[in-house]
């Protein structure tokens, strides 16, 4: 791994704090590696971009996945998982999460998360698109994420555990041998602390999320603006997979010009019987797979799409209507107000549904243990790219994920500190000079970028689309470079400026892996190569930044990643670009 030496155009940090391990993210995966951390005696700070409860997690309605129920097993878990991925899961990485996964929900439970029980006193468990068996474990009908996100935030708050809330993280420090030494980061708005500042110390995590709002229409909050994959590629780490974004297939249509967070109407509501329609009310996924409705969300994403095109229209139906009143205020209480509140009643009329970015597959690639191409900065959630979700993650897996790798990290390192090697590193770090900074977009970037990816790497994909994508976005980065360098100019920093670039680099990368796979495989669409071609392309695209910010792009030899070792040799020769 080498360095950049990229950073955001930023004011020196005016304040500092050290620690044995900064987790940035609040999520499920952030709470919880910072709550494992501390149980094992090390210092923790978690920064968050905004309240602690804030995050992508409280938004998950479905549940989370594991070999719960009777006659279920983690080998089946296993099986459902790689199908939906489509031949490039890492087996072992799936493994990993089955196995241990009951017993993280387990300790969930025992931290104080509370889920919905079925009337003989055991859990209520329902089931997703791609699972064979009800394995879905829910709590307040379609409130998983906040019951789940109330019970960590409070165990946080318990236990004392440091926090910096509204603070954007900027870029990752280093010391003298190119190991991780801390994050430089802003505070928004007055508290304990104010303006950029750093926090110190020899192990970073990274669990900010998901990069949604690269797109016009998504499931995702505002904050997902794909800060920790940009902070990693301008830290050197190498970034797998990023085309594999998913659709859900099911998200509330609120027109055709609606732009920001949409409303997601649960997989889970599909689990329970409900149908999708057309204008006619023609069900049409009978027929399409064994699992009709329930099937992985790529082919309910694509079967949507091309019922769509087939007859002129912008969206699709889901029809819950038998469920009645009363299911859908018990079991659904969340989706029937956001529906309600949007002028539909699913009691009485068909819900308008059509796909909208939900979920990257893809992220900041890392071994077993969370640990990334570069030493001392791991990854979880949604950000990393462990191997578990493939070409296609399957439903109700990401929360189960968070949990596992999360646990797994930290206890990576509580043994380096067991062993003397954390504190054996924590030298201030070095200071970086005032080039090479990254120049920064004007704000109103940001809806141009979303536009941009939406019309070129939406649901459906070419060559072509594809090309024009990153030419746009070429010249969106030229543009912002030249100001800089040939008239000293950039945007005023701030946290618009610093998330539309961000979400500029983000979008070259997905764009180059896209345009590199040139196939069909889960939830990437090409039009131009509707095949899967396992004989090419069962593959990774990795990708990195090169220090004078072109991407270097290129293939694995094998479905198995590289190990995450420093000075690891890409297996192909990138392509720049």
């Amino acid at each position: 791994m080498t360095s950049t030496g990229i950073r955001l155009h930023a004011p020196a940090p005016g304040w500092a704090i050290a620690a044995d391990v900064v987790v940035v993210g609040s999520g499920v995966a952030g709470l919880t590696a910072a709550l494992r951390c501390e149980s094992a005696g090390l210092r923790t700070v978690v920064v968050t971009k905004a309240r602690l409860d804030d995050g992508s997690t409280r938004w998950a309605q479905g549940g989370v996945a594991a070999a719960l129920g009777e006659g279920d097993t983690p080998e089946q878990h296993l099986d459902d998982t790689l199908v939906a991925g489509a031949g490039l899961c890492d087996e072992e990485a799936v493994r990993i999460l089955v196995t241990e996964g009951p017993d993280a929900v387990r300790r969930l439970i025992a931290t104080g998360a509370h889920f919905d029980e079925s009337t003989e006193g055991g859990l209520a468990l329902t089931r997703e698109g791609g699972h064979h068996r009800r394995r879905i474990a829910h709590a307040g009908g379609d409130a998983t994420g906040a019951e789940i996100s109330r019970a960590l935030v409070e165990a946080v708050r318990a236990r004392s555990i440091r926090t910096v809330e509204n603070a954007l993280v900027l870029d990752l420090l280093t010391d003298a041998e190119g190991r991780t030494a801390g994050v430089t980061l802003h505070v928004m708005g007055e508290g304990q602390h104010d303006g950029v500042g750093a926090v110190h110390a020899p192990a970073v995590v990274l669990a900010t999320g998901g990069m949604g709002q690269v797109f016009s229409a998504t499931t995702n909050p505002s904050v997902s603006t794909g800060d920790g994959v940009a902070l990693a590629l301008r830290a050197g780490a190498e970034v797998s997979d990023l085309e594999f974004v998913q659709f859900h297939p099911t998200v509330l249509f609120l027109g055709a010009d609606a732009e920001g967070q949409q409303p997601l109407v649960s997989e889970a509501v599909r689990g329970e019987g409900a149908h999708l329609v057309d204008a006619d009310g023609v069900r049409f996924m009978q027929g399409q797979h064994e699992l009709a409705e329930l099937a992985p969300r790529d082919i309910v994403a694509k079967a949507i799409t091309r019922r769509m095109q087939e007859h002129g229209a912008d969206h699709m139906y889901l029809d819950a209507r038998h469920f009645g009143r009363t299911m859908w205020e018990q079991r659904f209480p969340t989706i029937l107000a956001a529906c309600r509140a949007h002028g539909i009643d699913p009691v009485t009329e068909p819900v308008p549904v059509a796909p909208a970015a939900h979920y990257a597959s893809g992220g900041v690639r890392t071994d077993a243990h969370g640990r990334t191409t570069v030493p001392g900065l791991y990854a979880c959630g949604e950000v990393a790219c462990t191997g578990v979700h493939g070409a296609n993650r399957l439903a109700s897996n990401s929360l189960l994920e968070g949990l596992v790798y999360a646990e797994r990290i930290a206890a990576d390192i509580a043994a380096a500190h067991t062993a003397g090697t954390l504190h054996a590193r924590v030298p201030a770090p070095v200071p970086h000079s005032d080039h090479p900074r990254h120049p920064l977009l004007p704000p109103e970037t940001r809806l141009t970028i979303q536009r941009i990816m939406t019309e070129g790497a939406g649901v459906l994909r070419s060559a072509d689309s594809l090309a024009r994508a990153a030419d746009r976005l070429h010249g969106l980065h030229t543009e912002a470079r030249e100001a800089l360098h040939e008239h000293g100019k950039t945007s005023e920093p701030g946290v618009d400026t610093w998330e539309a670039t961000n979400l500029l680099c983000v979008a070259r990368v997905l764009v180059a892996a896209a345009a590199r796979r040139e196939e069909t495989r889960g939830c990437h669409w090409r039009e131009d190569h509707a095949d899967r071609d396992d004989t090419t392309w069962r593959r990774h695209v990795v990708v990195r930044l090169n220090p004078d910010r072109t991407l270097a792009v290129h293939t694995t030899d094998t479905p198995e990643f590289p190990p995450t070792v420093h000075g690891a040799q890409p297996t192909h020769r990138p392509q720049e670009q």
